[in-house]
């Protein structure tokens, strides 16, 4: 093997959770030239992998359908050994049918599978991680391993987040793309209250998630609190989740960007379920969620912008105290 491609053009945590197939592909293949499709606006994950050559960018918002056929010419002119489709999806199989590598493989659920060299079952609930599942794809090529994702922020990205190294810290990662998985404000507030006024509280996440942030400070009073969202890069993000006390998310990309540096890490777990497979690989982790469970829950594999049952129980009714006592 000499030319590898990766693809996976969905949020940051599927990413995220792809990016263990690169470790596994390089100690196999450690002369290969490895490279990563992604959407645009995730490329800043890779900034200084040891392991990747190029990675390659979809405008999937702006340049969709012109982007796609830019990014298949340029595929089929760096003539790969072996492309892997983690995604399902069928613009993705469309990349790689048409990547002309004389091996492709993918999930059977992709629409163009039938095309490809090898695919296989995705079974999610059978309590077996996306990790593992990923790495299916690949069984028969590698070594036999146990591998998590890794990204590798550089010094600079430690230099950018010295400032806030102070003491006893914790990190909160409040928002969510979907309502059904964000615990609500009012119970962050609740649980900021229960933290020690000598910590530092830092609240993550991007420029879109400034007003929960901004909302969470001005009912929470903790004389510590300091809102971070839209201020640091993904990758300083994660060097600040490293030397936190502890990480406090939803069932979202933030997870995921923890286990990604091992940080230690408590996710908390609303309409969605840990059994579907994507859950923390940090080796300090802790999942919180409702007890007793529900009949109502999970209700989804990605949540919804509002509680089809219209109680949102899952969530409101998570103690507190169980995010308490990780602190």
């Amino acid at each position: 093997m000499n030319k590898i491609l990766i693809i996976q053009t969905a949020s940051i945590g599927d990413v995220i959770l792809a990016i263990a197939l690169i470790e596994s592909l390089h100690l196999r293949f450690p002369g290969a030239s490895i490279d990563y499709l992604v959407k645009k606006g995730n490329e800043s994950l890779f900034h200084g992998h040891p392991f990747l050559k190029n990675v390659i960018t979809w405008d999937k918002r702006s340049e969709k359908f012109a982007g796609l056929i830019k990014i298949i010419r340029q595929i089929r002119g760096t003539r790969y050994d072996l492309v892997v489709n983690v995604q399902r999806f069928f613009l993705t199989g469309l990349i790689t049918v048409l990547s002309g590598s004389r091996e492709t493989r993918g999930f059977s659920k992709n629409p163009l599978s039938f095309l490809f060299s090898r695919s296989i079952q995705h079974k999610i609930g059978d309590g077996i991680h996306e990790v593992h599942r990923n790495n299916d794809l690949i069984h028969d090529l590698v070594e036999p391993g146990n591998f998590i994702p890794h990204l590798y922020p550089a010094a600079s990205d430690d230099g950018a987040v010295d400032q806030y190294i102070k003491g006893n810290y914790y990190t909160i990662s409040p928002a969510s793309l979907w309502f059904t998985k964000q615990y609500p404000v009012e119970k962050w507030v609740e649980f900021i209250g229960q933290v020690p006024d000598g910590s530092n509280i830092y609240l993550l996440g991007a420029q879109a998630d400034l007003d929960i942030c901004e909302k969470i400070i001005s009912e929470s009073r903790h004389p510590g609190i300091l809102s971070l969202a839209g201020k640091l890069t993904l990758l300083q993000s994660a060097a600040l989740m490293k030397r936190a006390r502890m990480n406090f998310t939803n069932d979202s990309a933030p997870m995921h960007l923890a286990s990604s540096v091992n940080a230690p890490v408590t996710v908390v777990y609303c309409s969605t379920s840990p059994r579907f497979g994507f859950g923390p690989l940090s080796s300090d982790s802790s999942i919180v969620e409702i007890t007793p469970p529900l009949a109502c829950r999970p209700c989804g594999l990605h949540g919804f912008k509002k509680c089809p049952e219209k109680h949102f129980r899952c969530a409101f009714e998570i103690e507190t105290a169980k995010l308490t006592m990780r602190l």
